[in-house]
């Protein structure tokens, strides 16, 4: 596996393919293995917050989601094979986990939203096993009671596979904390997937996404949470690209 330096992570440069086999073995060694996806949101997130550097660090996968990484890998001369990104990667899985006879638990989004997900994909993946899903109240990560509770439903649902939908940085902190004591062979975190699945979210058109323009889909499907992330915050990787071009 080859895994390329990238501003401030590392990435494991894979087709979607290779992605799948690997996540196939990672399931099969049971070592309580987790995946990160990081966008431009995530790199600037990682310039300022070490406990999420520590995450990636950790990370037993890291794959690429969203074209501008792969126009910046570009430019540094260290081109990435392709662009996984959370919401092409969770059907993909899903695929995997019918073929092979893994089970899922999905974790987060908003109330109901994991289930319906879980009745949507098994309608689309025959054989798909969806062991359970649960949406946590908010704050529930300072709640030891909540925690438990989560711990307890996971565990005695004994999943091979652990989808984590709470947005970046939660998400990717909850696995990195608590991947040893669920038990779980394999955890990924990928925010919005599960409301794309649900029918929730309507996802972004193809020909959008190839020209990397899911940002401007994604504003004008929630303006008043996104603006700021994608016009303000999220500019500032042109800042983070520079600094590390030679480094």
């Amino acid at each position: 596996m080859t895994r390329i330096k990238l501003m401030n992570t590392e990435i494991d440069n894979l087709t979607m393919g290779e992605t799948l086999d690997t996540i196939d073995t990672l399931i099969q060694q049971k070592k309580n293995a987790y995946v990160v996806t990081p966008n431009v949101d995530h790199i600037v997130q990682l310039e300022v917050d070490g406990e999420l550097r520590e995450v990636y660090k950790n990370a037993d996968l890291i794959l690429t989601d969203g074209k501008p990484l792969l126009w910046i890998a570009k430019w540094y001369g260290t081109p990435i094979k392709e662009k996984i990104s959370g919401s092409d990667l969770f059907p993909r899985i899903c695929e995997l986990a019918a073929q092979r006879g893994y089970t899922m638990f999905f974790l987060g989004a908003a109330e109901g939203v994991a289930a319906k997900a879980a009745k949507n994909l098994m309608k689309k993946f025959p054989g798909l096993n969806v062991v359970g899903t649960y949406s946590p109240p908010y704050g529930f990560e300072k709640d030891e009671n909540e925690m438990n509770k989560i711990e307890k439903k996971i565990r005695k649902a004994n999943p091979h596979i652990l989808i984590v939908g709470l947005g970046c940085p939660k998400q990717e902190k909850f696995i990195y904390h608590n991947c040893e004591k669920l038990g779980v062979p394999l955890a990924l975190g990928l925010g919005a997937s599960l409301d794309f699945e649900a029918g929730n979210i309507k996802r972004c058109p193809k020909w959008m996404a190839n020209y990397g323009l899911e940002w401007l889909f994604r504003i004008s499907q929630d303006p008043k949470r996104l603006v700021k992330r994608y016009l303000v915050d999220d500019l500032k990787i042109l800042k983070i690209a520079i600094k590390y071009k030679n480094s």
